[in-house]
């Protein structure tokens, strides 16, 4: 029974140290955040893009498609809807790898502009050949 209670521990203290990991902590913020932000686009598209495209082809993007006597309809409205969030989301996603790849650059290329200096044996043993040849 004691023996249980150690592996039960154990268990326990292996998964607090997996969900403190600062990795796991930051793609639960990136989840939350991901699904605030769907909600926003999905509030964007019915309330603006939606009634714009009403408004400009004169069409429903709510639509249905009644099929036959059954009472079962296609709502292809929700379908262009989600396909519209879709790529509202995709291009977002996009424009902020973008700009994280961006910044990611900037570092290393400082890094990448400042010359190495050759270590100081070779620049003395290039000293030492140059005296020699003046030598001759």
């Amino acid at each position: 029974m004691a023996d249980l209670k150690e592996k039960g521990k154990g268990f326990f203290a292996e998964f607090k140290e997996f969900a403190l990991k600062g990795n796991v902590m930051d793609m639960a913020v990136g989840v939350i955040i991901g699904a605030a932000f769907g909600n926003i686009v999905t509030a964007f598209t019915e309330d603006f893009i939606n009634p714009l495209i009403a408004c400009i082809g004169g069409t429903e993007v709510a639509g249905q498609i009644k099929l036959g006597d059954t009472g079962q309809v296609l709502n292809w409205g929700h379908f262009v809807t989600a396909i519209i969030n879709f790529l509202i989301m995709a291009f977002c996603i996009f424009l902020m790898v973008k700009a994280v790849n961006k910044l990611m650059s900037i570092g290393k290329k400082k890094e990448e502009e400042k010359p190495a200096e050759p270590p100081k044996e070779e620049v003395l043993l290039t000293e030492i050949r140059d005296l020699l040849k003046e030598r001759k």
